[in-house]
């Protein structure tokens, strides 16, 4: 029983970084899929649609900074706050890239046929950006209470 208590706190550990790099891996193909549609029926902008398409990838980001901040030695009393953490956190930030993806795509659709509403067409990305920030600044709160045994 101690092993799989070890177990759950490793993957706890390292999930933040891993779950928030799938979601990015998946919201990015589908932010690039439609940027690339869109390079196929414009004639400008095209740079603003590449760089949109890379904005799911923050999360990322936040999953690293999680995962350091949740360094400290896997015990039998730190795994459960490890696993509760790293896991949750990891699983809120690649739901977030992956719909921020789609947000991105849609933005990307919308703006390919009426360029001018290519700055509002972005905030729902951003604001699914925020729901990972969210979740990224709770991690970060949290993991200062888990007690390094």
């Amino acid at each position: 029983m101690e092993e799989l208590i070890l177990t759950l706190g490793w993957a706890g550990l390292y999930g933040p970084m891993a779950l928030g790099a799938i979601g990015s891996i998946v919201g990015c193909a589908i932010a690039g899929q439609a940027a690339i549609g869109a390079l196929l029926e414009t004639e400008t902008g095209h740079g603003r649609f590449i760089g949109l398409s890379a904005m799911p990838s923050s999360q990322t980001i936040y999953g690293i900074v999680i995962m350091f901040s949740l360094q400290r030695p896997v015990t039998t009393a730190t795994a459960p706050g490890l696993f509760a953490v790293g896991t949750l956190a990891g699983a809120a930030l690649l739901l977030s890239a992956v719909h921020q993806g789609s947000c991105c795509a849609s933005a990307i659709n919308s703006a390919k046929s009426k360029p001018e509403i290519f700055g509002l067409s972005i905030a729902p990305a951003a604001i699914v950006e925020g729901f990972g920030v969210f979740a990224f600044i709770f991690a970060l709160v949290i993991a200062g209470d888990i007690a390094a045994q």
